[in-house]
Formats: structure tokens, C-alpha cells, sequence
């Protein structure tokens, strides 16, 4: 099978394998795409938390991104994990130069064990600088809170911070109602032209580590294949909820989802 489109993942790593750059790599592959990858940390981590983060010289990002997509053009770029200020201008930079309009972020501040992943110095920058260059931002409901600075509680509130967003610059807002106690999970899309609201039955299961990077990976892929945002968020939720149903329970915390749920296996390999 040929890849269907050519994806550029600007992100950290997890250990684990469950988040990070592996689940975006296993999410693009998964899909139908081919992954390509710029390495922005290496943490040592697993189910149950993050135990040490090793951020990459920001010189070396920019070095990975530009050199690889001088060879292979990306046909949309996924963005994760943005550890400092200083990645962040270097990311800015890089992305100047390689002109790929589909850009996803996915604006990684807490692992879901509760550890930090950015500095307060890199959050300032990367709302003032990068949202506003990229085509859609994924913030799940502590992430939008940090960017707008006020506290969502309900659908309503969903709306208004992703209205915040886009007042800011945004193109695109997918805000994930995952954090909400509800039985319904509803994300929020809204651009200039409307809002769209998903909504699914939400599936009761701990093991939930790395859907924020899949989500996000899944979404840039199907960009990169030529769907239109709208189609794109509904068939990257759509894997994602596919992905959690499986419930793998691997680890003793909260344990991956299957990314490969969308694979179906030649009866030749069985």
C-alpha cells in the first residue's frame, strides 16, 4: 500500500510508547500516511507518569525539520510538545521556511499524570507567536483554560474560550471536552464561518493515555489526504474513540489506546 500522504511530526518522545511521538508515528502510519519526525525531547516515562524530560539544543530541531522536509515535502505538519521559548521561535522559523500551510497544533502543557511539559516563558510565546500561524489548535479543557484564563465548566463555556481563541488569531478551534464529567464527550469546532459541535457517548475506561497526540496526528492526516477541516476533526474523533473502545489495559496508570484499530490484517499474515 502507498502512503497517502507525507507527514511532518514536530514533538516529543514518551518512552511508554502510549503518547508523544511514538503514538503520532503508530496514528499516521495506522491511517495511511507516511511519518516523518523532529524530535523536541526525550522523556523517560510510562503509564503511571513522567519521570525526567531531556529537551533537544533548539538548534537541533530546527536542523531535523529543515533538513528532512528539504528531501521529503511534508503535505501537512503535526506539532506537539514545545518545551521552551526558545523551540518554539526556532519551530516559527523552520515552518517560514518550509511554506506547508496545513500545521496542527496540539498545544501539549500536562502529561495526563499531571506533570508539567512547559515553561510559563514558552506558554507566553507560543500564544502570542505560533497559534496564529497554524491552521487549527487541539487544546483539551485545562490547556484552553491556560490560554484564555478562565475556567470551563460547561458546553457554554467551551464556546466562549474557543470565541477567546479565535479573536486571538486562530483560523481553527477543536476544544476536547474529554476533562468534563459528563456522559457525553463534546468537543467544540468553531472558525469564522460556524461551530460545529461533536458529540459521542463517552467510553468509561482509565486507559486513556496519548489521545490528545493521536487526535491530533489523526487529524493532520487526514488533512494531508485533501479532507476538509470539518470531515478531518470528525474522522480523527472518530478513530480516537475506535482506539479507546479497544481498552488494550496495558500498565499499572493509564494505560495506551490501540492505534491500530484501524488496521485490518491480510489473511495471508494471520
Amino acid at each position: 500500500m502507498k502512503p497517502k500522504s507525507k507527514i511532518l511530526i514536530i514533538a516529543g518522545s514518551d518512552s511508554s510508547g502510549g503518547a508523544g511521538i511514538q503514538a503520532d508515528i503508530k496514528t499516521v502510519t495506522a491511517l495511511g500516511g507516511y511519518a516523518m519526525t523532529a524530535v523536541t525531547a526525550v522523556t523517560a516515562q510510562n503509564t503511571k507518569g513522567v519521570y525526567s524530560i531531556a529537551p533537544i539544543n533548539h538548534k537541533e530541531v530546527k536542523k531535523q525539520i529543515l533538513f528532512t522536509s528539504r528531501d521529503i515535502k511534508p503535505d501537512a505538519i503535526k506539532i506537539g510538545m514545545l518545551h521552551s521559548s526558545e523551540v518554539i521561535t526556532s519551530v516559527l522559523r523552520s515552518l517560514k521556511q518550509i511554506k506547508t500551510k496545513k500545521i496542527i497544533l496540539d498545544p501539549v502543557m500536562i502529561a495526563k499524570g499531571g506533570s508539567r511539559l512547559i515553561s510559563d516563558k514558552a506558554i507566553k510565546t507560543l500564544k502570542d507567536k505560533l497559534i496564529k500561524k497554524v491552521e487549527l489548535i487541539t487544546p483539551n479543557i485545562p490547556e484552553a483554560e491556560v490560554l484564555t484564563n478562565m475556567k470551563i465548566k460547561s458546553l457554554e463555556d467551551m464556546i466562549s474560550s474557543a470565541n477567546i481563541l479565535l479573536k486571538f488569531g486562530v483560523k481553527n478551534i477543536l476544544i476536547k471536552g474529554g476533562h468534563r464529567n459528563s456522559n457525553i464527550m463534546t468537543d467544540v469546532l468553531l472558525n469564522k464561518k460556524g461551530l460545529k459541535i461533536f458529540k459521542n457517548k463517552k467510553i468509561k475506561t482509565k486507559n486513556t493515555h496519548g489521545t490528545g497526540c493521536t487526535l491530533s496526528s489523526a487529524i493532520t492526516t487526514f488533512l494531508g489526504c485533501g479532507k476538509k477541516i470539518n470531515k478531518a476533526c470528525e474522522l480523527g474523533i472518530k478513530y480516537v474513540n475506535q482506539s479507546i473502545r479497544s481498552n488494550l489495559n496495558y500498565g499499572k496508570g493509564h494505560g495506551p489506546v490501540n492505534h491500530l484499530n484501524s488496521i485490518i490484517i491480510d489473511r495471508k499474515f494471520k
